[in-house]
């Protein structure tokens, strides 16, 4: 129809229904054409439903437009064509709605890509867990930590440690706790923070992970260094003139013109004495001299290196420390030209004390057997490992192997493996061990 008009259209299509009916009426009371009549009849019925489905097209489009937000479905379009200026304007209004619609539904898009963005590249692991353990989110620093690709519920990481999952479901909302995670012989001291929060209309427990090993470490070695610091300044300063004193005594002692008169016997006591007091004083010059050097390692000179390179030079000069002794040294590198990005010398130090302790470990093993091995792990970094065949390391030990001052060697001075550990550190990685009694020890140095 060429009208625009909705009252005028309806006014019409009224009159052409009364129209219509009363033709029906005369034809069906006055006259004898039945048939035309039930033709009428049917042109009459599709009047009364073309006027209702008219009329009801503002309700469907009212309808269309709920749908649209409820399903949030903002692609729906409304046009008032041929239904006069009033629809015009419902029409507008309804378009206006929907493109606010759209554009908060954009801004909650953009949004939630930049929040999970952000989640997903901070270093803090974050899981999102309802009560039943149904994962909602989990980021990046978390499936690194806890050594996952992916994860859907929280039961899952039983295969990487059942404890972590009771760990998990039991922490408290605002509750922190310590936990260590070993997983393929790897120690990951994980701080966990957790919080509560309602989402829709379920209890959600959102938990922190973050990997405190290092920072302990560096506290460790700090305390340390600082005590190190401390004992060496007030034995340094009391042993000092100890020495001076005992060597300008053994100096006067000596026999001349001008020496005391003395019997020989008690000359020889007392010199005997002063020389005992001026080799002690001069073997706690040299220890605690050692001890200074945990407190002085320089910071690493960084370049690349090749590993095959390091191995090398370190096992030329552990060789001269063998004695004679029967020991097979091996060292693997997959690939072959794999290059590590640190300082040469420092690494080649801590090779050095791994050798000796492991030379020192298979020195009565009648197959006595040393092996390096480098290769990258699955995520990449740069693993170093000194594997030796000796008796392990005992259960009392374990605890206090990278403690500054204890050793198992009768002439050790204990502080190789604690000045591996620091310079590990300084290189942004770890030393860790694992030993299996009477099979093998395995100390692995990871960047």
């Amino acid at each position: 129809m060429g009208f625009r008009n909705f009252r005028l259209i309806v006014v019409i299509r009224v009159v052409l229904i009364s129209l219509t009916l009363f033709l029906l009426f005369y034809l069906g009371l006055q006259t004898s054409f039945y048939a035309s009549a039930a033709v009428l009849a049917l042109v009459l019925i599709a009047q009364i439903y073309s006027l209702i489905k008219y009329v009801e097209r503002t309700n469907n489009d009212l309808v269309r437009f709920l749908s649209s937000i409820r399903y949030a479905d903002f692609t729906q379009s409304f046009s008032a064509r041929g239904r006069g200026r009033s629809f015009g304007e419902l029409s507008a209004a309804i378009s206006e709605v929907m493109n606010d619609f759209r554009r908060v539904r954009a801004e909650k898009e953009e949004q939630f890509q930049y929040l999970q963005t952000v989640v997903q590249h901070i270093g803090v692991g974050l899981v999102v867990f309802r009560q039943d353990g149904e994962v909602e989110l989990v980021n990046t620093a978390a499936k690194r930590l806890l050594n996952v690709n992916h994860l859907t519920n929280i039961k899952e990481l039983s295969a990487v440690s059942p404890a972590l999952v009771d760990t998990l479901f039991a922490i408290k909302p605002g509750e922190k706790t310590l936990f260590t995670l070993e997983h393929r012989s790897e120690t990951t001291q994980l701080a966990i923070h957790a919080t509560s929060f309602r989402l829709r209309e379920r209890y959600t427990t959102l938990v922190s992970l973050q990997n405190i090993r290092s920072e302990l470490e560096e506290k460790e070695m700090e305390a340390w260094q600082k005590l190190i610091r401390v004992l060496t300044h007030e034995i340094m300063n009391s042993i000092t003139p100890i020495s001076s004193l005992a060597s300008t005594a053994d100096d006067l002692l000596k026999p001349d013109e001008g020496g005391p008169t003395m019997s020989s016997e008690a000359l020889t006591d007392v010199r005997g004495a002063i020389q005992t007091i001026k080799k002690r004083s001069q073997g706690l010059l040299h220890f605690v001299d050692a001890y200074r050097n945990l407190t002085r390692v320089p910071r690493p000179k960084f370049k690349i290196c090749r590993i095959s390179d390091l191995f090398a030079q370190a096992e030329k000069l552990v060789k001269t420390h063998t004695s004679g002794s029967v020991v097979q040294f091996r060292s693997s590198v997959d690939p072959e030209s794999l290059e590590l990005t640190a300082d040469p010398e420092l690494i080649e130090q801590v090779l050095i004390n791994l050798l000796l302790n492991a030379l020192h470990a298979v020195h009565d093993q009648p197959n006595g057997e040393i092996r390096m091995e480098a290769s990258l792990d699955d995520r990449g970094r740069v693993i170093v490992e000194v594997i030796d065949n000796g008796p392990g390391i005992s259960e009392e030990a374990r605890e206090k192997i990278f403690v500054p001052f204890f050793t198992t060697k009768q002439e050790g001075s204990g502080i190789g493996l604690s000045l591996s550990k620091e310079i590990m550190r300084l290189h942004k990685g770890s030393i860790q061990f694992q030993s299996d009694p009477g099979k093998r020890t395995v100390f692995r140095l990871t960047f």
